[in-house]
């Protein structure tokens, strides 16, 4: 896992072009501190920061290659990621005449591409993101993974495009203004929702999951070599829950025996939940993974309550690393220190942005911290619930019948949390910006891309939906907080079900089929029979703990007061004046059992950013 920024100048790049492009590869620095390099051209720059898991002494980028006969490179690539199947791909291109220097997949990605081209894209399984320099066609490619595991951003802005791994790096760049218009702030203000190809900053693109990008002379075409949506749209894979369970188990078992390559320490995030718990029992059942070691987190305030949701993790997360007979340890984390505004301002920083979920984010990001000391990779269950249905928004009728993203709407199966951001914003604003009309729009053109078959069941066609919005438009906002999480402790977190072959198995299974003997996610627990123990594998869904310490609802009030004696400026235009007030966070922060201070943590997020990163706003 690495960081990658760079440009492309079809007029030729300036002569501070060196100096730039290590500026803007310095603001990735957490995400590869073990080695970088700038590779620099007439009209193209890249640059790489280095996390090192394969292939430790070789596969230093950007990596570069020549045609056969020739010694000046024509293909650069900076990369950032994991290919899962470069072993079979390093075989299939020896027997088409390639000769390889390092054990690194980069050298391989970049072989793949000189052979088949953009098609090489549909070859690779992995998370990735990647640029690729054509110095012979003056081409510059961009791809990423099938789900977009890891960013990847960009700035068009006629012949120049600047891409990096974050928007730091990106907004590094002397030409590119740390601007927020009004879409921007539309973004913003709805902070439970991901807009595909979008970011809050002006003139700041990603590259969409499964997207390939080709910049030219001629300017930016896209095209996509893997479609979710012709997915979620084809007929069932099978409708027997016994078959459906058996190819899942072998699939996954596959998926993680390819993910737990690495030449580095290795670990799993277990949580004592059903997805985690799969993950971690396939991966130490690995003879060359003997006496795993798994990680699980708690807060100070919790560590003697049998009540709390972190207490009864740490019970589940006991019990099954027990039977699964790894090295587990609970991690628990400070209340004090999480409610440290430095910690914060690190959290938003890692972001780039105020979106976020208070201690949960902070608290991710501490436990990444700590499980840096003892391992570079960890595993974990993420994406089980958006493609299985394992949200209470999935079922919750309210939420289900809504016309609307179900996780937003009025109903108790998200916590209220989309209703209760609207609540803290200025009235005027949210008027200016026509929110719920722009929120209308967003969740038609999501259904509009979905062409599902006329004769399905109703509830089945609003399962398929929910399932297909959850993986374009939520999971994709989980995978990016995952990701700069992690990352901003050089930590790679490898995500098994984001493996496309379980994708593609799981989304055409029907409805009956993912809650299979009237479980949520029924065919993942008859999948994990003999895996894990009873009650965890028949266990309910719970959310990721939250502090339940009462005073760090009341540290954040005092936080709270101290930011509003001197607010940053732009935020009294952000938020309604009631919503600034202390005693009303105080109130909201009792009122609410899931994430019970979200409305504090977002304003100190916003505060926290509008301080660290100077934004000019469009209010």
């Amino acid at each position: 896992m690495c960081g990658l920024a760079g440009w492309v100048d079809h007029a030729g790049l300036g002569p501070d072009a060196q100096a730039v492009a290590e500026k803007m590869n310095d603001q990735l620095t957490h995400r590869g501190p073990d080695g970088s390099g700038v590779w620099l051209a007439r009209r193209a720059v890249l640059a790489h920061r280095r996390l090192s898991v394969i292939d430790i002494e070789g596969g230093a980028q950007p990596m570069t290659l020549a045609e056969p006969g020739r010694t000046e490179p024509r293909w650069v690539v900076t990369y950032n990621g994991e290919l899962y199947n470069h072993r079979e791909l390093r075989r299939e291109l020896t027997a088409r005449g390639h000769r390889f220097r390092t054990a690194s997949d980069t050298e391989v990605l970049l072989a793949a591409w000189a052979e088949w081209g953009a098609d090489a894209a549909r070859r690779l399984n992995g998370i990735f993101a990647f640029a690729v320099w054509d110095d012979r066609e003056e081409t510059l490619w961009l791809v990423r993974d099938h789900l977009g595991v890891k960013p990847l951003l960009y700035h068009h802005d006629g012949g120049r495009l600047i891409f990096g791994s974050e928007a730091k790096a990106i907004l590094a760049h002397p030409d590119v203004a740390t601007e927020v218009d009004e879409d921007g702030l539309r973004q913003l203000a709805l902070p439970l929702l991901k807009f595909p190809g979008t970011n809050p900053y002006r003139g700041v693109a990603e590259v969409l999951p499964g997207q390939v990008l080709s910049f030219t002379g001629n300017g930016v075409r896209t095209h996509r070599y893997w479609d979710l949506a012709e997915l979620v749209a084809a007929p069932a894979a099978t409708e027997d829950p016994d078959e459906a369970a058996e190819r899942l188990r072998s699939l996954l078992h596959d998926t993680v025996t390819r993910q737990t390559i690495a030449d580095v320490p290795l670990c799993t995030l277990l949580s004592g939940g059903l997805d985690s718990s799969v993950v971690t029992a396939i991966a130490a059942g690995l003879p060359e993974r003997a006496g795993l070691g798994s990680f699980s987190v708690d807060f100070t305030d919790a560590a003697g309550s049998a009540d709390s949701r972190s207490a009864q993790d740490r019970h589940h997360a006991r019990e099954a690393a027990a039977f699964i007979g790894t090295r587990h340890a609970n991690i628990v984390l400070d209340s004090h220190l999480l409610s440290d505004s430095a910690e914060r301002d690190a959290t938003v920083r890692a972001r780039d942005l105020p979106n976020g979920f208070g201690d949960l984010d902070t608290s991710l990001l501490l436990l990444c911290r700590e499980i840096r000391r003892h391992a570079t990779v960890a595993l974990s269950g993420e994406a089980a619930d958006e493609i299985l249905g394992g949200y209470l928004w999935f079922s919750e009728p309210r939420a289900v019948a809504a016309d609307t993203f179900p996780w937003m709407a009025d109903s108790p199966a998200h916590g209220y949390l989309h209703q209760r951001v609207l609540g803290t914003l200025d009235p005027e604003l949210v008027e200016r910006l026509r929110l719920e009309e722009y929120l209308a729009d967003a969740y038609a053109t999501a259904l509009g891309g979905l062409d599902l078959d006329p004769a399905l069941a109703p509830r089945e066609r609003r399962h398929r939906e929910i399932v297909y919005l959850a993986l374009t438009h939520f999971l994709t906002m989980l995978l990016d907080r995952n990701d700069r999480l992690s990352m901003a402790s050089g930590l790679e977190v490898r995500v098994p079900f984001t493996d496309h072959r379980v994708v593609e198995l799981l989304v055409t299974l029907p409805r009956a089929v993912h809650h299979a003997g009237g479980r949520e996610k029924g065919v993942l627990r008859d999948a994990a029979v003999g895996l894990l123990p009873e009650s965890v594998r028949e266990r309910r869904k719970s959310p990721y703990p939250t502090s339940p310490d009462p005073d760090y609802s009341r540290r954040l009030t005092d936080h709270l007061t101290r930011v509003l004696h001197d607010p940053p400026e732009g935020l009294d235009a952000i938020f309604a004046a009631p919503a600034l007030d202390p005693r009303h966070i105080g109130e909201a922060a009792r009122s609410h059992g899931l994430v019970s201070n979200f409305e504090g943590e977002v304003i100190l997020n916003f505060a926290s950013w509008l301080r660290q990163y100077t934004p000019r706003l469009a209010l």
